[in-house]
């Protein structure tokens, strides 16, 4: 049986939507495969980009490869819209290949909850563009974004 996930929808306030959003936020930026994926019901439905996958196998599976190829990953997510059991978000992250070649990538973010709180549906439009090292603006240690460090608003993005 899954666990709950809290906050639980329906999501009433911008505060508890806006929660929901940072715990994804935390959970990507740690890069764990099995952690992120926790978080999804099991039968999870996902379109990102050009993939379809459902499951958390697939999840699990889709997050090695992306992983392995998208390095140094710094993510920060920001609510657009939500409602009852729906969040809409905005998101941006940057990262490099293998080359050294960094990007970043801008995308938007569909989510559907269960009634505990796993996400069973989402859907991702992404693009990336090239950027130099120099125009980075994601620049915390890996892992978790500090509190303090501006949002995507804060930074102009």
């Amino acid at each position: 049986m899954d666990t709950e996930r809290p906050p639980l929808p329906p999501f009433t306030t911008a505060e508890a939507a806006a929660r929901k959003v940072r715990l994804a936020e935390d959970a990507w930026n740690t890069r764990d495969p099995q952690r992120v994926a926790g978080a999804y019901t099991s039968d999870s439905h996902w379109r990102n980009r050009d993939e379809f996958l459902q499951g958390r196998d697939a999840i699990i599976g889709f997050l090695e490869r992306k992983w392995s190829r998208e390095q140094d990953y710094r993510l920060i997510k920001e609510l657009w819209s939500f409602h009852d059991n729906r969040i809409a978000v905005r998101f941006i992250y940057e990262w490099h290949d293998d080359s050294g070649q960094w990007f970043r990538s801008y995308g938007n973010e569909l989510w559907e909850f269960d009634a505990h709180g796993l996400m069973r549906r989402r859907i991702a439009s992404i693009n990336d563009t090239l950027i130099s090292e120099s125009d980075r603006k994601f620049h915390w240690p890996s892992g978790r974004r500090p509190d303090e460090y501006p949002s995507l608003t804060e930074l102009g993005l």
